[in-house]
């Protein structure tokens, strides 16, 4: 029932064979890719505009809104650029991790794996948030925060769903959603400038004084201080986001990868860039405004002045872009998974984020992602202003070790044309460094300060889990010469009472041709002795039978002193232990007997040079069939 139940959900299995067939072409892998980057420029505006009206009153906050979104989006073409180059240089996929790595070292890289890790669980968690926000401005009765947070856990289960299901059929889900909010995003910019610059369409009404009460009192922001100025390009540097995504997952595209995976992230950073300007020029006319108080989002005003409040058109906008909104995490659902199978695969992670699920994807790492971000949402109570400065430390922590590492690798490769990919690349690091310390000073007091301090402790997680893989690594390496010894070999079953399993469970026993074998049992007191001893001679068992009194009805601390004392006795011995087990038609059946099996393995399991095998039987009606011994 269960498998019926994961097929359902998932569906069936793929072989490794059909992995190139599940591979991107370009629409689709915009889709999956590009969602994240594409949708922050629903929030990327807004974010500028919260420090901005925050900082200096009406309406003179407005007219920095387009320099400081010109800087951001020359900052989305650097990094672009930059990014070209590393998937030309790295097909292999891995991006910021493996570049640092290879360039730069093993802590540059586990600090640009830790970072992006970081930055993708946001991602998830911005994203959705920012979706459901979306919708609450359309739909009032969703505002409150139970419904908000509770909405934000429902589309990260969605999410994690369509993901197991593999790359390619989440790709062609989520695809209709990317290229509508890109069709209707483009209506409101034509349709809004047209208007505006046919002096139509004038600021909204009401922002003004909305503004002067908010900002009352703040005399600091008066004076324009370049802090403020600075913060709200960080904020406006959000709209990088999910920019390295594609240059994680290289290996999904289709032959050949890196062309393909180049022409997808230009089509990208277009749309983004032109779509973030365009943003950001209505705003400047419009003059959208923040107010907590309503929870609108600034698209959401602009789309009703713009569109009319109650056209079918603004509706759809905002079904759209929440939906974008959503469907962005799909983004990290991706290169997530991706990138902690290379940290996995160079034993700083757990070895089962490295492994393919059912699907061809790497399910483990999607169940975790899906895990943390949810944690994040109930933390933060689906509040995006209050996330996002998490967000930039990580993106551009990446960023600036991925582009210093391109600069090394080209000075030492020296490929054709690499002085023109060094210049960009030199250029790429220096402005996302500047970015990375303005974000660090700037919003370190708002919450910035929280990944500064995870990602180190991320790294020191890799380290330990790293460490831990190379003991066991040298623990198992097999020097030049190493012969097995010979040693003794004593094999113990246990007994509870004389039964089908029990001689079954003797004749395994006796066929492992042990040099020593004995049958133990535990008892409470003589009267059990006396029942076991006389079913012993009764059915002429050929096996030395060991009575151990537990006066206290312990199964675990008797057997486990027992063998201990045999070990006393007999050096150099393998020891195996037979537990003889029932195996019962149905799970709810488990309940009506006792699981002291289960810990005493476990504690067995633990010892030197002892060995835990079970000797199921079945239970048919009143038939038992033995079907045989599984060592473990």
């Amino acid at each position: 029932m269960a498998l019926s139940f994961k097929r359902l959900l998932v569906g069936s299995p793929l072989a490794s064979s059909e992995e190139q067939h599940q591979r991107l072409g370009i629409p689709t892998a915009l889709a999956v890719f590009a969602s994240d980057a594409i949708s922050s420029t629903a929030y990327a505006t807004e974010e500028i505009l919260v420090v901005l009206l925050g900082a200096v009153a009406f309406p003179a906050s407005h007219k920095y809104l387009v320099p400081l979104s010109i800087a951001a989006a020359f900052l989305l073409f650097i990094v672009a650029s930059s990014y070209r180059q590393t998937i030309h240089a790295y097909p292999g996929g891995g991006g910021a991790y493996v570049v640092s790595r290879d360039n730069i070292g093993a802590t540059a890289g586990l600090v640009a794996g830790a970072s992006l890790l970081v930055d993708y669980t946001l991602t998830v968690a911005v994203s959705i948030s920012a979706g459901v926000l979306a919708i609450a401005s359309a739909v009032p009765s969703l505002r409150p925060d139970g419904y908000r947070i509770g909405l934000c856990i429902f589309f990260v289960a969605l999410m994690t769903l369509g993901n197991l299901r593999g790359v390619k059929e989440s790709g062609r889900l989520f695809a209709v959603p990317t290229y509508a909010y890109v069709l209707l995003l483009g209506s409101l910019l034509v349709y809004g400038l047209v208007r505006v610059f046919a002096f139509e369409l004038g600021p909204i009404e009401g922002g003004a004084e909305t503004v002067a009460e908010f900002t009352e009192g703040r005399q600091l922001g008066r004076d324009v201080a370049l802090f403020a100025l600075l913060k709200a390009f960080s904020s406006g540097a959000v709209v990088l986001s999910g920019v390295e995504a594609i240059s994680n997952g290289v290996p999904a595209f289709r032959r050949p990868e890196s062309r393909n995976a180049a022409r997808t992230l230009t089509l990208m950073a277009v749309i983004l860039g032109s779509g973030f300007l365009g943003l950001s020029v209505l705003a400047h006319h419009l003059r959208p405004v923040i107010d907590d108080a309503s929870g609108e989002t600034v698209l959401s005003q602009m789309g009703k002045a713009v569109f009319g409040d109650g056209n079918p058109i603004y509706f759809a906008l905002q079904i759209a872009t929440f939906m974008i909104l959503v469907l962005a995490a799909n983004t990290a659902f991706n290169a997530f998974p991706q990138l902690s199978s290379f940290i996995a695969r160079d034993r700083y992670l757990p070895r089962q984020l490295a492994t393919r699920g059912d699907r061809l994807v790497f399910s483990n790492g999607v169940l975790v992602l899906a895990g943390m971000a949810s944690l994040l949402i109930v933390a933060f109570r689906a509040d995006v202003s209050g996330l996002i400065p998490l967000y930039a430390v990580g993106v551009f922590t990446g960023f600036t070790l991925s582009q210093f590492g391109m600069v090394k690798h080209h000075l030492s490769h020296r490929e054709p044309n690499w002085q023109r990919s060094l210049s960009i690349n030199s250029v790429g690091f220096v402005a996302t460094g500047i970015v990375l310390l303005v974000v660090v000073t700037s919003k370190f007091t708002d919450g910035a300060w929280i990944p500064a301090v995870v990602i180190p402790a991320i790294v020191l997680l890799f380290r330990g889990i790293h460490k831990h893989y190379e003991r066991v690594e040298g623990a198992l390496s097999v020097p030049d010469g190493y012969k097995a010894r010979r040693r003794t070999h004593t094999v113990v079953v246990l007994v509870g009472r004389v039964h089908k399993g029990v001689l079954e469970a003797l004749a395994y026993a006796r066929s492992l041709n042990p040099d020593r074998l004995l049958a133990v049992s535990v008892v409470s007191n003589a009267e059990e002795q006396e029942q076991i001893s006389q079913a012993w001679e009764r059915h002429r068992i050929p096996v030395d039978l060991r009575t151990v009194f537990s006066p206290y009805r312990e199964l675990s601390r008797p057997v486990m002193q027992f063998v201990d004392e045999h070990d006393k006795e007999v050096e150099d011995d393998f020891l195996t232990v037979v537990l003889p087990e029932f195996v019962l038609d149905h799970w709810w059946e488990q309940l009506l007997h006792n699981q002291s099996a289960l810990l005493l393995r476990a504690r067995l399991r633990a010892r030197p040079n002892t060995v835990v095998t079970s000797v199921p039987f079945h239970l048919r009606g009143t038939d038992v069939e033995v079907v045989g011994a599984v060592p473990e």
